[in-house]
């Protein structure tokens, strides 16, 4: 695996790419999704646990029960957008390492019990956020733009989406093709030296 991408492959993951706010009226097709999650799917996590769960909010009747959990200043881009993922942990998510690590099957045992509850809650939310980034990524590569973002409510996300108290939602993220017309100035990232340490 020595072979570098091409300077339009970085293009379209990093360098050109941007978050959006406003977007075209061009819908996003389910195909388009499942292949962003079957690039996505593929990136590492521990133990191959694979925590992250997705509600994809397409229709105008999911999107206004959305509407109410958004702060104001989230809610006409959300509405605008032709489609809106909802980003959560699952917090059962050992229910299925005997079959996603088939070598080590009785890793669920350390999961499963009252006194691990805040290991497993620390273990879903780091992977299921690490998903989360691989998803933007492999929505970039299959032509999206991507806004995520935070500032909504949490508690009426999940009582709205996800009720049985399985899941929590972690972010949400704004897809479809953006409108570049509409962007501002890329903002300034700190340098390496300012961030990294080699010792």
């Amino acid at each position: 695996m020595a072979d570098k991408l091409s300077s339009e492959a970085l293009d379209i993951i990093f360098h050109q790419a941007r978050t959006f706010s406003a977007w075209l009226d061009k819908p996003v097709g389910e195909d388009v999704l499942r292949a962003a999650y079957d690039l996505a799917k593929l990136g590492p996590t521990s133990a191959n646990t694979m925590p992250m769960r997705i509600v994809f909010v397409k229709s105008a009747a999911a999107k206004e029960r959305l509407k109410p959990a958004l702060m104001e200043g989230n809610r006409e881009k959300t509405m605008a957008a032709p489609v809106t993922a909802i980003f959560a942990d699952d917090l059962k998510f050992y229910e299925n390492i005997p079959r996603l690590f088939p070598q080590a099957p009785g890793m669920k045992a350390m999961f499963d019990k009252p006194e691990a509850a805040e290991r497993t809650k620390i273990h879903a939310f780091r992977n299921a956020t690490l998903q989360s980034a691989y998803f933007i990524i492999a929505a970039r590569a299959v032509g999206l733009d991507c806004g995520p973002m935070s500032g909504f409510d949490n508690a009426k996300v999940d009582a709205d989406f996800f009720p049985d108290g399985r899941f929590k939602s972690n972010f949400l993220m704004n897809l479809g093709y953006g409108d570049r017309s509409k962007l501002y100035p890329r903002l300034p990232r700190l340098e390496f030296d300012e961030v990294c340490k080699i010792v």
